[in-house]
């Protein structure tokens, strides 16, 4: 998921943008250092990364970083929205919201393609969009684009999907998910990234809702090609705010998909699909009994018969195991090891994550990942200048043996974890705002940090920034 259901009470703290669209200034600061030597790279194809788990293959990564944090490249203005910058082939793709009228809820929402070198601008896709965030946050996409071979797949917080060229960003097909499977707008609008692509398909978590009576449609493959549905599987649940992923359990490719909408009462849990067929092979109710609950971290596969599910309202974290006919037993539960929207890393038979719903109550914590039983837990905070600082929910970044987290209101930190404790090892002020609910993105060592609000200090609109991260 790209991350959208927050406390209320944030939401209040949230500094209103109007981006113009046309002329987001783009400031360019210095050539990145050149690649080292042996430098291992990769591109970023979709928000969680090229194995949909928050981790980089990449290699010699800067070290002992500059005062201040390591050191822009280039930095964007954009309009308004969560969704991840997504690297592949020298482009970077990028949607957000523009020309946002909070009365109306009137905007367009843009595609851009961007060098990720220098942050210009190669090509723009647009549409009209209207959407009024019930709560108060950002009326921009939730979602991410995913890229494939030479196309791109994104859908917006209204339900419309396009397939683009990467190469020109023409439209190849789109499709009104909304109209074609009268999905509601639900909490924060429709949320879940599609899947990756497999072979000439990919996932999608609907949560459309029946005409008349019976079950809607929660999950559907389309076609690569043309958008045409391959097969659609019906039940009450909903889209979540996840991402479904796909996953070879017990040698089966399989949808992995957290489905959960809003309703009364609330429901929702894990399906695990055939991707060739659509069978539901099974189907594991997880959600808390709150009306204003969600699922929002994506599932999180430990091998090929285990996989995490979490949630912060109130059941926790839960570890199914499938056995051959892909039938689900629960390893263990942990109502104290729950997620909000980032997932866990799992390291060496370990899970670290930022448990729990909102600031007050989240500490990062250590599981075992067999046993579930927490081994610690710190709140990850420090005062300066006589205010408590913190990375509160942060999201953290697996990368050349080493761990970097964003704070939730702008602090990148690097972290050194074990199963002993954890320490922060450097940590800078990239910036200060709210909602930093965003991944960072590592691609070619450069990373791309989404300031998703305006800096509550700087009153600098909301950003792209691109930084060196490339050693020596």
């Amino acid at each position: 998921m790209n991350p959208a259901p927050l406390s209320i009470s944030l939401a209040l703290l949230c500094l209103p943008v109007l981006a113009s669209g046309q002329d987001l200034k783009l400031t360019f600061h210095a050539a990145p250092k050149p690649l080292p030597e042996g430098a291992v790279v990769e591109d970023w194809p979709r928000f969680l990364g090229a194995r949909d788990n928050a981790t980089s293959r990449e290699t010699k990564l800067l070290g002992k970083w500059p005062v201040g944090g390591p050191r822009k490249v280039w930095e964007l203005e954009t309009g308004e929205g969560y969704s991840s910058p997504i690297v592949v082939d020298g482009k970077l793709l990028y949607f957000h919201r523009l020309n946002h009228a909070n009365v109306t809820g009137t905007g367009e929402e843009a595609i851009d393609c961007l060098d990720p070198n220098t942050g210009k601008r190669q090509w723009r896709v647009k549409y009209p969009v209207s959407y009024v965030d019930r709560y108060g946050f950002s009326p921009g996409p939730r979602s991410s684009p995913v890229v494939h071979e030479d196309r791109l797949y994104v859908t917006g917080v209204t339900g419309m999907m396009h397939c683009l060229d990467l190469k020109s960003g023409d439209i190849i097909w789109k499709r009104d998910l909304r109209k074609d499977y009268n999905i509601p707008t639900y909490f924060f609008g429709y949320g879940p990234n599609p899947s990756s692509v497999w072979k000439d398909r990919i996932i999608l978590n609907i949560g459309g809702k029946a005409a008349r009576e019976g079950d809607g449609v929660c999950v559907a493959a389309l076609s690569i090609k043309d958008g045409k549905t391959i097969w659609e599987v019906k039940d009450t649940w909903g889209a979540s705010y996840a991402s479904p992923t796909i996953a070879t359990l017990q040698g089966v490719p399989c949808a992995v998909v957290a489905a959960a909408g809003e309703s009364r009462p609330p429901h929702g849990g894990l399906l695990v699909i055939d991707v060739k067929s659509g069978e539901v092979y099974d189907r594991f109710p997880w959600r808390a009994d709150k009306y204003e609950s969600v699922l929002a971290s994506s599932p999180l596969i430990l091998s090929d018969k285990r996989v995490y599910l979490g949630d912060c309202y109130g059941v926790g974290g839960v570890v199914l195991e499938f056995d051959k006919k892909l039938k689900s037993r629960v390893v263990w539960k942990e109502r104290w090891f729950g997620m909000h929207w980032m997932m866990p890393l799992h390291i060496d038979g370990h899970l670290y994550g930022f448990a729990g719903r909102n600031i007050p109550d989240t500490q990062f914590k250590c599981a075992h990942a067999d046993t579930g039983r927490i081994l610690w837990e710190e709140d990850m905070q420090w005062r300066d200048g006589g205010r408590i600082h913190g990375l509160f929910r942060g999201s953290l970044l697996q990368a050349d043996g080493r761990i970097f987290c964003l704070g939730e209101d702008g602090v990148l930190a690097e972290l050194k974890i074990s199963p002993e404790g954890a320490e922060i090892v450097q940590r800078a002020r990239l910036f200060a705002a709210r909602s930093s609910w965003t991944l960072p993105t590592l691609s070619q060592g450069l990373l791309y940090v989404s300031q998703n609000e305006g800096d509550f200090l700087t009153r600098q609109p909301p950003r792209i920034i691109c930084y060196d991260f490339r050693g020596e």
